[in-house]
Protein backbone atom coordinates (compact mmCIF):
# COMPACT_ATOMS: atom_id res chain seq x y z
CA UNK A 1 0.00 0.00 0.00
CA UNK A 2 1.19 3.52 -0.78
CA UNK A 3 1.96 5.83 1.87
CA UNK A 4 0.18 8.92 2.07
CA UNK A 5 -0.25 12.05 4.18
CA UNK A 6 -3.48 11.28 5.50
CA UNK A 7 -2.50 7.81 6.50
CA UNK A 8 1.16 8.94 7.95
CA UNK A 9 -0.06 11.47 10.27
CA UNK A 10 -3.12 8.96 10.90
CA UNK A 11 -0.43 6.74 11.53
CA UNK A 12 1.31 8.60 14.23
CA UNK A 13 -2.19 9.23 15.77
CA UNK A 14 -1.58 5.75 16.97
CA UNK A 15 1.83 6.08 18.17
CA UNK A 16 1.68 9.69 19.74
CA UNK A 17 1.29 10.09 23.42
CA UNK A 18 -2.11 11.33 24.47
CA UNK A 19 -1.62 14.37 25.92
CA UNK A 20 -4.66 15.23 28.92
CA UNK A 21 -5.44 18.82 29.51
CA UNK A 22 -4.59 19.88 33.44
CA UNK A 23 -7.33 18.97 35.40
CA UNK A 24 -9.43 17.15 32.82
CA UNK A 25 -11.17 14.45 34.12
CA UNK A 26 -11.63 11.73 31.58
CA UNK A 27 -14.73 10.05 31.13
CA UNK A 28 -14.70 6.24 30.56
CA UNK A 29 -14.93 6.77 26.75
CA UNK A 30 -11.72 8.91 26.84
CA UNK A 31 -9.64 6.29 28.30
CA UNK A 32 -6.54 6.32 26.31
CA UNK A 33 -7.47 2.69 24.92
CA UNK A 34 -10.69 3.93 23.73
CA UNK A 35 -8.58 7.06 22.02
CA UNK A 36 -6.18 4.30 20.30
CA UNK A 37 -9.12 2.32 19.56
CA UNK A 38 -10.94 5.44 17.53
CA UNK A 39 -7.55 6.51 15.90
CA UNK A 40 -6.96 3.16 14.49
CA UNK A 41 -10.06 2.82 13.15
CA UNK A 42 -10.20 6.06 11.47
CA UNK A 43 -6.69 5.58 10.05
CA UNK A 44 -8.02 1.98 8.88
CA UNK A 45 -10.94 3.94 7.19
CA UNK A 46 -8.77 6.57 5.91
CA UNK A 47 -6.77 3.94 4.51
CA UNK A 48 -9.20 2.16 2.46
CA UNK A 49 -10.91 5.04 1.34
CA UNK A 50 -7.74 6.44 -0.61
CA UNK A 51 -7.34 2.74 -1.58
CA UNK A 52 -10.59 3.02 -3.32
CA UNK A 53 -10.21 6.45 -4.91
CA UNK A 54 -7.10 6.80 -6.91
CA UNK A 55 -7.45 9.91 -7.84
CA UNK A 56 -7.72 11.25 -3.87
CA UNK A 57 -4.62 8.80 -3.02
CA UNK A 58 -2.84 10.26 -5.78
CA UNK A 59 -2.91 13.90 -5.15
CA UNK A 60 -2.06 12.89 -1.27
CA UNK A 61 0.48 11.29 -2.04
CA UNK A 62 2.06 13.54 -3.90
CA UNK A 63 1.44 16.64 -1.32
CA UNK A 64 3.96 14.60 0.73
CA UNK A 65 7.07 15.69 -1.08
CA UNK A 66 5.84 19.38 -1.97
CA UNK A 67 6.40 22.52 0.48
CA UNK A 68 3.43 23.18 2.78
CA UNK A 69 1.85 25.87 0.92
CA UNK A 70 2.48 24.04 -2.19
CA UNK A 71 0.60 20.90 -0.65
CA UNK A 72 -1.96 23.05 0.90
CA UNK A 73 -2.92 24.86 -2.52
CA UNK A 74 -2.57 21.21 -4.34
CA UNK A 75 -4.79 19.36 -1.85
CA UNK A 76 -7.58 22.24 -1.85
CA UNK A 77 -7.62 22.33 -6.13
CA UNK A 78 -7.68 18.25 -6.09
CA UNK A 79 -10.57 18.69 -3.47
CA UNK A 80 -12.32 21.61 -4.47
CA UNK A 81 -12.78 20.06 -8.08
CA UNK A 82 -13.89 16.70 -6.17
CA UNK A 83 -16.25 17.81 -3.33
CA UNK A 84 -17.88 14.60 -2.38
CA UNK A 85 -14.45 13.34 -1.89
CA UNK A 86 -13.42 15.84 0.82
CA UNK A 87 -16.38 15.48 2.60
CA UNK A 88 -16.55 11.86 2.45
CA UNK A 89 -12.85 11.51 3.99
CA UNK A 90 -13.75 14.83 6.23
CA UNK A 91 -16.32 12.48 7.75
CA UNK A 92 -13.64 9.30 8.56
CA UNK A 93 -11.73 12.10 9.70
CA UNK A 94 -14.44 13.60 12.22
CA UNK A 95 -13.93 11.03 15.13
CA UNK A 96 -10.44 12.59 15.87
CA UNK A 97 -11.57 16.08 16.04
CA UNK A 98 -14.82 15.00 18.44
CA UNK A 99 -12.51 12.94 20.47
CA UNK A 100 -9.71 15.89 21.00
CA UNK A 101 -13.09 18.11 21.56
CA UNK A 102 -15.33 15.70 23.86
CA UNK A 103 -11.48 14.39 25.53
CA UNK A 104 -10.45 17.60 26.09
CA UNK A 105 -6.92 15.77 24.82
CA UNK A 106 -4.45 16.60 22.22
CA UNK A 107 -4.04 13.17 20.26
CA UNK A 108 -1.47 15.04 17.31
CA UNK A 109 2.06 16.34 17.39
CA UNK A 110 1.64 20.05 16.35
CA UNK A 111 2.65 19.87 12.75
CA UNK A 112 -0.25 16.72 12.24
CA UNK A 113 -2.33 18.86 14.44
CA UNK A 114 -2.40 21.85 11.82
CA UNK A 115 -2.37 19.64 8.84
CA UNK A 116 -5.66 18.43 10.10
CA UNK A 117 -7.02 21.55 11.26
CA UNK A 118 -6.20 22.82 7.91
CA UNK A 119 -7.99 19.92 5.71
CA UNK A 120 -10.83 19.92 8.39
CA UNK A 121 -11.74 23.41 7.90
CA UNK A 122 -11.88 23.22 3.87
Amino acid sequence: MKRTILTTALGGLAAATVAMAPGAAAAPSCEANAIAGTVSSTTGQAQAYLDAHPGANQAVTAAMNQPRPVAEANLRGYFNANPQEYHDLRGILQPIGDTQQQCNVTVLPPDLASAYDTFMTG
